[in-house]
C-alpha cells in the first residue's frame, strides 16, 4: 500500500500567467528594479512575506515547524541583455553584450534602447545586411559582438545624430522575448532562462501556502538578480541556511539527457558535482511521487549554488531545472518540464532535511551522512602473481629461494 501523501496541485494558469508577465518585464543585468517590484507583488497576493537587500534581490519565507535547518530554492529574475559601447560615425550603434551570449543569436533581433530621458527602438544587424549590396559577402562574414551594430529607428547619419536623440555610451538594451505559446505546450521565447524557473518557483509557492501544510523546517524562496554575470545569490543567504536548490534551465542538445517534457537533475557542472545527499533526496522524491525527471551533467554551465559556495557560505547545493531547447538563444520548453519543475519544488519544499545535524555549522561524526560502506569498498586491483613461480626458468631457483628463505627462519 502507498502511503505517500500526494502534492498540492499546481495551477498551471497561474504559472503560465506569471510567465507571461515576467517576460513583459525587461530585465537585463543592472536593469532590474521593475521585475523585482513585480515578484515582490506576486508574493504578496500570496500572502508570503519577503524581504530584500539593498540592490533588490528577494528573500521570501515560508515558515515550517522548526527554524533549523532552514533550506533556501532559488531563482534568478535577470536576464541576458546588451549595453551602448560605440556611438559610430555612421550613425548606428556598436554594442557589447551583458552576461556570456551569441551575437549570432542577437542578429535581427528587435530591442530597445534605454537612454537618460526615454527609450528607442532599434534593431541588431550585421555589420553587411543586404544581399543585394554584398551578395556572397552576408554568408561568410565574421560572427561576433565586433560585427553586429544597432541600427536606431529615428534619422541618424552622424554620430551627432545620436547624440541629439539623448544616446549615451553605457545605455542599457533589451532585445524583444519574441514570446509564442503553442496549443500543444510548446512555449518559445528569449529569457526563459529563467523566468519559467522564477514562475515555476511562485506556482510552487502558492501550491504549499494554499496547501496549508507546515514545512517541516523553513524555506526561503530567494529570487536573485545578477546570476548571469555570476554573482547571483551570494547576498541573500544567511547562516541559518544549510540547503540550497537553485532553479534554473537546463540543457536539452545532442550529448545531454536532458528532455523538454521534464524536470532535471543536474548531478555536476562547471564548478564540480553538486552535494551528492541533497541531489540523491531531489531524484528521491521525483521517484516518489511520480515526477518525470532526468539526470544530467552540464560542461559549459554556472548556476546560483556557485555563487552562494564561492561566496563561503559552507551549504548543501543542488542544482534542478526545466528542459529547455537552444539555451541563450531561441530558447524553448514545454508546459510538461515546468508543471514538473513546479512539482519537485513544491515536493522538496514540504519534505525533511538533509540531515538534522546541519541545523549547526559544526558538530561531531554523529548524525553525519553516510556515503561508501566497507563492503562497498572493493580492492582498487588484483594481486598478481609472482613471476617466477610460474615462469619455466626460474621456477626451480625461486622454490628454492623460498625453502631456503624458510630454513633461516
Amino acid at each position: 500500500m502507498n502511503t505517500t501523501r500526494a502534492l498540492p496541485p499546481i495551477d498551471y494558469a497561474f504559472l503560465e500567467e506569471t510567465l507571461m508577465q515576467l517576460l513583459a518585464i525587461p530585465s537585463p543585468v543592472g536593469l532590474t528594479d521593475a521585475v523585482v517590484r513585480y515578484t515582490a507583488g506576486r508574493l504578496e497576493s500570496l500572502g508570503i512575506p519577503y524581504e530584500m537587500t539593498r540592490r533588490g534581490a528577494i528573500r521570501a519565507t515560508i515558515k515550517g515547524r522548526e527554524s533549523r535547518p532552514a533550506r533556501a530554492i532559488v531563482a534568478h529574475l535577470d536576464t541576458l541583455g546588451a549595453m551602448v559601447r560605440e556611438i559610430k560615425p555612421n550613425g548606428r550603434l556598436g554594442v557589447v553584450p551583458i552576461g556570456h551570449w551569441s551575437a549570432r543569436f542577437a542578429e535581427g533581433g528587435r530591442l530597445t534602447i534605454y537612454t537618460d530621458n526615454g527609450q528607442l527602438r532599434g534593431t541588431c544587424l550585421p555589420l553587411k545586411t543586404s544581399g543585394h549590396a554584398f551578395g556572397d559577402e552576408i554568408d561568410t562574414q565574421p560572427v561576433g559582438w565586433e560585427h553586429v551594430e544597432i541600427r536606431v529607428d529615428i534619422e541618424a547619419r552622424s554620430a551627432q545624430d545620436l547624440v541629439a536623440a539623448g544616446i549615451n555610451v553605457g545605455d542599457w538594451i533589451a532585445f524583444d522575448p519574441q514570446l509564442e505559446i503553442q496549443p500543444g505546450g510548446y512555449i518559445n521565447s528569449r529569457y526563459l532562462d529563467d523566468k519559467a524557473a522564477v514562475a515555476a518557483l511562485l506556482a510552487a509557492c502558492k501550491a504549499v501556502r494554499e496547501s496549508g501544510r507546515l514545512p517541516p523546517v523553513n524555506a526561503f524562496p530567494l529570487f536573485t538578480i545578477t546570476e548571469e554575470v555570476g554573482s547571483g545569490s551570494s547576498a541573500a543567504l544567511h547562516g541559518e541556511i544549510a540547503e540550497m536548490v537553485s532553479l534554473d534551465i537546463s540543457i536539452a542538445a545532442p550529448g545531454q539527457n536532458t528532455d523538454e517534457h521534464a524536470a532535471t537533475i543536474c548531478v555536476q557542472d562547471m564548478s564540480g558535482p553538486f552535494d551528492y545527499h541533497l541531489t540523491h533526496k531531489l531524484i528521491a522524491l521525483s521517484q516518489e511521487h511520480g515526477i518525470s525527471h532526468r539526470r544530467d551533467v552540464f560542461k559549459y554551465y554556472r548556476s546560483d549554488s556557485a555563487a552562494a559556495v564561492e561566496a563561503g557560505n559552507d551549504i548543501r547545493t543542488a542544482l534542478i531545472g526545466f528542459g529547455a531547447d537552444a539555451s541563450h538563444a531561441q530558447e524553448r520548453t514545454h508546459r510538461d518540464a515546468l508543471e514538473a519543475l513546479a512539482q519537485l519544488s513544491a515536493a522538496y519544499i514540504l519534505s525533511e532535511p538533509v540531515a538534522r545535524r546541519d541545523k549547526k555549522s559544526m558538530g561531531s561524526l554523529e548524525g553525519f551522512t553516510e556515503q561508501l560502506k566497507p563492503e562497498d569498498m572493493l580492492p582498487p586491483s588484483t594481486p598478481l602473481p609472482i613471476p617466477g613461480e610460474f615462469l619455466e626458468e626460474g621456477g626451480q631457483a625461486a622454490a628454492d629461494a623460498a625453502e631456503s628463505s624458510s630454513e633461516r627462519m
